[in-house]
């Protein structure tokens, strides 16, 4: 991408660069560049590393542990150690949307073997397509974007297709320009592998598919250590972009939903068991979930420190009362990947209507959410001198913002240097599941990766965030204040002055950054 496009896609693109904590570390990371320094050596003023390069996880949501009753503590080894076969441990929704489980081993040569297994349904019991792809992966550096991840380059030798039923073989022949089904779907049968790509032959056919591993260029591996003794890792690998069009050359800054290893995973897990038995001609069918009644009713918070494309570190915790249509969502910023070292938070609350069962992912349930206030709290002083700075009737009461004084927004509509725009209309998707251990879990629609928002019913979400968890019915009023983390529902609203914030930034850093962006 362009330069100049790069920089029409940047909305919420650099809002990260707006710490001075983050401004010093990309400072780092440019002078480690240029010294020519090892850049495993990159140093990072938040990481708190061991003698294995691991960093730990203080962060603790008060709520989580109370109902999962395990607590645990994470580590990330960087470089990340991939060996090992990593699973899915339900079936996974993208943007589409698709639905497909994944088996990927990685061997100590380098060479990997991914297995994804596509299906008609939001549940995976209906098999449609396998495609097993073989490459090698090189680990390059520490990522100079997503702080915590490792960025990486993959290079596919061969892709081979099963399809598992005639209906499959013409729904994808419908997906495909004829060039395509002339030269490899005419002569596919069902259950029989057919190479649709090796070294030789182009790729025109696959990015027909949608198919891409770009995903192997940002990987990040998380180890639960639980106080039990027993561990679960976890393999993070990069997202997929929510426009189908950009995802075949889209370098992800954010996560999927993670893969698990097949001998350190959560107990018990029947998919992960299923996926890691699989093959291409034998693709897992998922048993069908416990219904789960869509109730909104009482509050739900984050599992995890989160990471989102444009390097957005967060928690969210939402509270909804159904009987009055009204919500909260108390969602906090973080300048690293283990959210420990907070920034600002955002309070936003107003109305929610409910929809119809959504027509493109089974089990959700559209809706149609109306911002109506937002409440700022600056937890850092660059922070508070970055909003002091706005012109008077753009972000709140001009020069009155202090650190940890939240400060409410609707007499200024918003705030424009955040991207924050008051009233906001949104149109949703939700669904709820069932965990391994049967808790609720809430499944929110995913952002787009651009930054923009869902604002109209045709950029309703066709996939999820990570799930939040039930912490609680008894209390289901969201008048009553909440401490805990907000998402990017409302921080990634057009975020035009975070652009020319930005302009600044790129500015200061010169020709070395400018580089660096123009690759996305």
């Amino acid at each position: 991408m362009k330069c100049a496009e790069a920089g029409n896609m940047s909305n919420g693109h650099f809002s990260h660069l707006l710490r001075g904590v983050w401004l010093l570390w990309l400072w780092q990371v440019v002078f480690v560049a240029g010294t020519g320094s090892k850049l495993w050596e990159v140093p990072s003023v938040s990481f708190t590393s061991s003698s294995n390069l691991s960093e730990s996880l203080q962060w603790e949501p008060h709520c989580q542990y109370h109902h999962l009753q395990d607590r645990v503590r994470i580590t990330a080894d960087i470089p990340p150690r991939l060996d090992g076969t990593w699973v899915s441990i339900r079936c996974e929704v993208r943007p589409g949307p698709e639905f497909l489980t994944r088996s990927y081993t990685f061997h100590p040569t380098r060479h990997f073997q991914a297995l994804q297994h596509y299906y008609t349904d939001s549940g995976c019991e209906d098999p449609a397509y396998s495609l097993m792809i073989r490459g090698k992966l090189r680990l390059r550096q520490a990522s100079w974007i997503t702080r915590g991840g490792t960025e990486a380059e993959h290079h596919i030798s061969k892709v081979g297709i099963v399809i598992h039923s005639l209906a499959a073989k013409q729904r994808l022949a419908s997906r495909l320009p004829p060039s395509c089904v002339d030269l490899t779907l005419s002569h596919v049968m069902p259950g029989k592998l057919y190479e649709l790509y090796n070294t030789r032959a182009g790729r025109g056919c696959l990015a027909a598919l949608g198919f891409s591993m770009m995903e192997m260029g940002l990987i990040r591996v998380e180890t639960q250590h639980h106080i039990h003794g027993g561990k679960v890792q976890e393999l993070f690998l990069g997202d997929i972009h929510t426009d189908w069009t950009q995802r075949t050359h889209y370098r992800p800054t954010g996560y999927q939903q993670p893969l698990q290893n097949a001998m350190h995973h959560i107990h018990p897990c029947p998919v992960c068991a299923l996926v890691y038995r699989s093959t291409e001609q034998r693709p897992p069918v998922l048993p069908r979930g416990s219904v789960a009644p869509l109730s909104l009713a009482g509050r739900w918070t984050s599992q995890h420190c989160e990471t989102r494309p444009n390097v957005l570190f967060l928690t969210r915790d939402f509270s909804f009362d159904p009987d009055q249509h009204v919500w909260e969502g108390v969602y906090r910023h973080y300048s690293d990947p283990t959210c420990s070292q907070p920034t600002f938070t955002l309070r936003a609350s107003g109305h929610y209507a409910q929809g119809n069962p959504s027509a493109k992912v089974s089990g959700a349930t559209e809706f149609v959410f109306k911002v109506i206030q937002v409440s700022v709290t600056a937890i850092e002083e660059s922070t508070a001198k970055l909003l002091n700075g706005t012109r008077p009737g753009k972000c709140g009461e001009a020069g009155g913002w202090e650190v940890g004084v939240e400060q409410d927004l609707t007499s200024t509509d918003g705030c424009t240097v955040l991207g924050i725009k008051l009233p906001h209309k949104e149109y949703e998707l939700f669904k709820t599941e069932l965990d391994h251990r049967k808790h609720l879990m809430l499944l929110i629609g995913e952002r787009p990766t651009d930054g923009s928002s869902p604002d109209r019913p045709q950029r309703r979400p066709t996939s999820f965030q990570a799930p939040l968890v039930l912490c609680g019915g008894g209390e289901t009023n969201p008048s009553h204040r909440h401490g805990s983390g907000f998402n990017s529902k409302q921080v990634q609203l057009a975020a035009s002055g975070t652009e020319r914030l930005a302009l600044v930034v790129l500015l200061v850093l010169g020709s070395v950054l400018c580089s660096w962006i123009c690759v996305y």
